[in-house]
């Protein structure tokens, strides 16, 4: 992990060093990386989604750019749509979804960077939702069981 942040700039539709990562499906490009922030971009089909999940170590946002992402926060149902920012507290249980009929691509990003990037590099094809969580749990990102998306 990068400890100072690089000057530049992350073109669109690439990510920071050339890498991408295919996290359950969705296509994820790193735009950003120091110690004390992390930007990765998201790119979610129809019917995708994030399970309900907390960061104890981390503040996280979103800034959703194309489409809309249902999102449950805290318990709460509520919509992100184009131009929006979603807040993410430490400690707040949280996951996205898009239950639209078209794709959305937002600018998420955490701080401090903490194992987030560790985690999206171990977690890069791979395909079974059960070895997910248990990576993310040794990565300082813990899933909530299934019912919490409901």
């Amino acid at each position: 992990m990068a400890q100072d942040l690089e000057k530049g700039i992350t073109a669109n539709g690439t990510g920071f060093g050339g890498k991408s990562w295919n996290i359950l499906g969705q296509l994820y490009f790193p735009k950003a990386v120091c110690g004390s922030s992390f930007a990765f971009e998201t790119n979610s089909a129809p019917g995708q989604f994030v399970p309900v999940h907390v960061h104890p170590t981390q503040e996280e946002f979103i800034l959703v750019q194309e489409g809309e992402l249902d999102l449950k926060l805290d318990g709460k149902w509520m919509k992100a749509k184009a131009g929006d920012l979603v807040r993410m507290p430490r400690g707040i249980p949280h996951g996205y979804f898009n239950k639209s009929d078209r794709p959305a691509r937002a600018l998420f990003w955490v701080s401090p960077t903490r194992m987030l990037e560790q985690l999206f590099e171990k977690l890069h094809n791979v395909a079974d939702p059960a070895e997910a969580v248990k990576i993310s749990a040794a990565h300082e990102v813990d899933f909530l069981p299934p019912e919490a998306n409901a």
